[in-house]
């Protein structure tokens, strides 16, 4: 049996995901996260085999979940899901360690079958994911996203929901003070002054 953690903000797909997982009789749901945080709490207390974590969660975000998970449990295989299947998302979740990743736009039964092949010791994208990646690297197409750490990226992230330095210090668990050196660096590669500029970049790469 293959146990699976689901961590998802959004309780209509998470209950919609559970009830597919579930469907399976290889995978047992041991257990459900809404947030970061709380993913960490419970990986503690289940140690799940898998963990599938969204990338786009408030607070603390799939990265730094991801991040955390692979350094604290590198035995639990992780698996992000998102909207996002194009743009620096996969390649910082690939470079944090991530088994899978796979497209909230997938196939229903694409999660059972990604699951099964990250427990096997496999690697799993999904399709437009692969090839979205193969293209950009094919075309050496990057993002000026592309160009942020993974750290920078999760500054970014957290910015982009409103979050304050001080917010973002406690939610990383950083001082203010690097937190505000990394928002120099990334509004020095973006070439952007401000968070309007921040925003309306973002958009233009889809990641708002």
């Amino acid at each position: 049996m293959i146990r699976v953690l689901l961590a998802d903000d959004h309780e209509l797909v998470r209950s919609g995901i559970e009830q597919l997982l579930n469907t399976d009789q290889e995978i047992d749901v041991v257990g459900v996260a809404s947030t970061g945080e709380e993913a960490l709490n419970k990986v503690e207390d289940l140690k799940p085999d898998i963990a599938v974590i969204d990338v786009n969660m408030p607070g603390m975000g799939g990265l730094e979940t991801c991040h955390k998970l692979q350094r604290k449990h590198p035995e639990i295989r992780l698996i992000a899901i998102s909207v996002y299947n194009d743009g620096p998302f996969p390649r910082q979740l690939l470079d944090a360690g991530v088994a899978g990743y796979i497209s909230k736009n997938c196939p229903t039964g694409e999660m059972i079958h990604a699951i099964k092949a990250v427990y096997s010791g496999e690697r799993y994208l999904s399709g437009d994911v692969a090839r979205n990646i193969a293209l950009g690297s094919a075309k050496n197409g990057k993002s000026l996203f592309d160009s942020l750490s993974s750290r920078e990226m999760e500054v970014t992230m957290l910015t982009l929901q409103g979050k304050s330095i001080q917010e973002i210090a406690e939610i990383l668990a950083l001082s203010p003070k690097t937190v505000c050196t990394y928002r120099y660096r990334i509004f020095e590669k973006l070439g952007i002054k401000n968070d309007v500029e921040l925003t309306r970049l973002a958009s233009k790469y889809g990641l708002t």
